[in-house]
């Protein structure tokens, strides 16, 4: 059990599975809001939830124990999960949950550009191919046809 905890592919498993939960709760959860202050409440429960996590692990911190660079790439981050967030809800609001996620999820290809372009990361073809996939494979999920 111990090796598994330290997996990065069991945590980004999880990560999916809980995307997944996330994207039909959200969709059935504006149905009747409007999307912004559906995203407010999600990032109240978020916030709540983490520092009820944090608090009882031991893990807060005080912010003078972080760096300045580190502080300001998690702010970066979190201005763009919160634009993220908003933009995705107002899409789910708008559109279906099994298009507007597939769509979302180019973000996996944009990552792997972002990734090689501007962090120094290599891919092989064979991780190319699969990044032109996911692309081709969301496009198809999200096609009206």
């Amino acid at each position: 059990m111990s090796m598994l905890l330290s997996s990065w592919q069991f945590w980004a498993i999880l990560s999916a599975c809980f995307a997944a939960l996330t994207a039909v709760f959200a969709k059935v959860g504006v149905e009747a809001i409007d999307s912004d202050l559906a995203t407010f409440i999600r990032t109240i429960v978020v916030v709540a939830a983490l520092a009820c996590i944090l608090v009882g692990t031991g893990k807060w911190r005080p912010a003078q124990a972080i760096s300045g660079r580190t502080m300001l790439f998690l702010v970066l981050s979190g201005l763009a999960t919160g634009a993220s967030w908003l933009c995705y809800f107002r899409a789910l609001q708008m559109g279906d949950v099994a298009r507007v996620s597939p769509i979302d999820k180019l973000s996996v290809v944009l990552v792997a550009l972002v990734g090689v372009a501007f962090l120094g990361e290599r891919l092989s073809a064979a991780n190319w191919t699969g990044v032109l996939l996911i692309g081709a494979g969301a496009l198809l999920v999200a096609w009206r046809g």
